[in-house]
């Protein structure tokens, strides 16, 4: 999983790729030549790169969130063998977001108002997602963010926890998809949809 995102106005032509959540004060950083490899000090993970002078490289850039081709992971992963550094770009499996469909939903254990539900996406994988919409039901079709994607306001989805309970994705809202919000909570598509098909914001 990865996140990417292109700046070319506060941070000048940089691609930026996030393989996960990572707060700066955590973060330390090599640079060979355009390109930085971002590690957390604590764990001596890999969390990142930024790649300077990026339009170098990859085509078409535009700022806010990237969709890279294969033809251009192939390029990024060139530039870090070369760097000498060792964690990969590994494309991403399907697009970030998909139509879901709501197998199950059960109340949250001490919550008033969240839900556990266990969603279907592409390639018949199921997600466990909590989901604090009222609107929220079994055996209705969704709009799945799945971990990786970022929200139209800048938001990225992170493999997250509430009430002790694991959740990988988000089911949206219009609002939060940049749509017109027609009712209150989630979208709930037709079934017009298929399941796992991508859904374009």
């Amino acid at each position: 999983m990865f996140v990417s995102t292109y700046n070319n106005n506060g941070l000048n032509d940089t691609l930026m790729i996030l393989f996960e959540k990572s707060s700066s004060d955590e973060q330390e950083f090599s640079r060979v030549d355009d390109l930085v490899e971002i590690k957390n000090k604590k764990t001596n993970k890999i969390v990142g790169y930024n790649l300077f002078n990026a339009s170098q490289t990859i085509n078409n850039l535009k700022s806010g969130p990237v969709s890279l081709s294969k033809e251009d992971i192939k390029k990024l992963n060139d530039i870090i063998k070369k760097a000498g550094f060792n964690k990969m770009i590994e494309p991403k499996d399907g697009p970030d977001f998909v139509v879901g469909f709501v197998k199950t939903c059960e109340p949250v254990e001490g919550s008033d108002h969240l839900n556990l539900t266990q969603t279907e996406i592409d390639k018949g994988k199921t997600l466990q997602i909590v989901c604090g919409a009222d609107n929220v039901k079994e055996n209705i079709k969704v709009v799945v963010a799945k971990v990786g994607a970022v929200m139209p306001d800048g938001m990225i989805i992170w493999p997250g926890e509430l009430k002790g309970v694991s959740s990988e994705g988000m089911i949206c809202s219009q609002r939060e998809l940049g749509l017109p919000q027609q009712n209150k909570g989630i979208m709930i598509l037709d079934d017009s949809h298929d399941t796992g098909a991508e859904f374009q914001i």
